[in-house]
């Protein structure tokens, strides 16, 4: 998939994961705005890629999860961080950001109120 670039204006949640950084918002495919879409990214440092998002995923499984499993795995981090407010988690109501987006999976099923998940990387203006 080509790299999809897009900046907005949204609610911004961000948070470690696994000495990662990753910022997490929505995006709605229509103008009914119900956030259909998580955007995932790595907040980025030193030359890190929004694979490693999918790397560590992968990793938290014994046998080989799919892709489906991954996303998944990956929205119920974004939502924990969101909900829980975690230690040296931050949410940045109205935060202005720049997303490199190279990889979008379609889910099979609505999983935490979302059709689509795509991830890359990110930098907060």
């Amino acid at each position: 998939m080509p790299t999809l670039d897009i900046t907005g204006v949204s609610r911004l949640t961000v948070f470690p994961l696994h000495g990662l950084s990753v910022a997490y918002t929505t995006q709605s495919s229509d103008r009914r705005g119900l956030g259909d879409i998580a955007v995932v990214a790595v907040v980025e440092p030193d030359g890190v890629t929004g694979d490693q998002l999918w790397h560590l995923a992968a990793g938290m499984y014994a046998n080989p999860p799919t892709t489906q499993t991954q996303a998944r795995w990956i929205l119920t981090q974004c939502t924990r961080a969101r909900i829980c407010r975690a230690p040296l988690h931050r949410d940045l109501p109205t935060a202005k950001w720049t997303a490199a987006l190279t990889r979008t999976v379609h889910l099979d099923a609505l999983f935490a109120n979302h059709d689509i998940l795509r991830t890359g990387t990110l930098t907060i203006d």
